[in-house]
């Protein structure tokens, strides 16, 4: 990602600095007209915006704390993505050594940074994101979403969310499958047509949230639980791992037992905070 993001920069005219904690990595940038400083605080003097990628905050925080003084007035992106609670605690930090902070998520994979295709959400300072959206610009995507500086993390959490659990029931399965001798081939064609219909609910759902309007539809909790019944039965038949879907099941057997069985499926984000409180 982070040569991505540095030939980005370099594509739109950006004089661009980089430093890797493994120098070798460097090198397809620097060929790229990159220059390549030995060490953080060299590469942040460098320059009025620094922007970090690594691979998470621990990283994050290893790098820039002891370069402190040299980001004194000047401007960290940071676009590695984490909790809510940790952007907000480094923004805190980054506030207390007079650093401007933006927080960033990437919510796409490297191909598509600096293309028309790029999203990246910024959080922060809104006149600080607008002083540097030229060049952020040039990554593509940008998209302000509030001054709140966790508020990129809050919006890139629960997308990975769905995109990861989506991902993980494509590949359980395609495991169920593949234990009952169905060829993964012969299943895909249907496979599109199943996952295709995911998207036709989010307008529904979150209308039916907003509104609290849970009864009078024609998928149930109480069916949906009788569904994960026979995925999760199959499963251990076959001596797959069955965890997932009994997750899921204990939740809506709850609900079932306090007499929500007929509620629709738009329940269920209520009932994940209910359990969870």
């Amino acid at each position: 990602m982070g040569r991505a993001l540095t030939q980005a920069f370099l594509t739109a005219g950006h004089p661009t600095t980089v430093w890797n904690r493994t120098a070798a990595k460097a090198a397809g940038s620097v060929a790229a007209g990159a220059i390549l400083a030995d060490s953080p605080g060299a590469a942040v003097e460098a320059a009025e915006l620094v922007v970090v990628n690594v691979i998470d905050y621990d990283a994050v925080e290893a790098i820039v704390r002891p370069v402190a003084t040299q980001l004194k007035g000047r401007t960290l992106v940071n676009l590695v993505a984490d909790t809510p609670c940790r952007a907000r605690r480094l923004a805190g930090w980054a506030e207390e050594n007079g650093i401007d902070y933006l927080d960033g998520a990437i919510m796409v994979p490297t191909t598509a940074v600096g293309t028309p295709e790029s999203l990246i959400f910024y959080a922060g300072d809104e006149r600080l994101y607008q002083a540097h959206k030229p060049a952020l610009d040039a990554l593509g995507g940008g998209t302000y979403v509030g001054a709140d500086p966790g508020r990129a993390a809050s919006m890139d959490v629960p997308l990975l969310d769905m995109f990861f659990h989506g991902y993980a029931g494509l590949a359980h399965g395609f495991a169920l499958a593949k234990a009952e001798g169905i060829d993964p081939a012969d299943l895909a064609p249907y496979a599109k047509m199943i996952t295709g219909l995911v998207p036709q609910f989010v307008e529904e759902h979150v209308r039916r949230m907003q509104e609290q309007d849970y009864g009078d539809d024609l998928s149930s909790i109480r069916s949906m639980a009788a569904g994960l019944s026979h995925i999760a039965d199959t499963a251990e038949e076959n001596r797959l791992d069955a965890g997932s879907v009994r997750a899921v099941q204990a939740i809506l057997r709850r609900a079932i037992e306090a007499g929500r069985g007929d509620d629709s499926l738009g329940k269920l984000t209520d009932l994940f905070g209910e359990v969870t409180a």
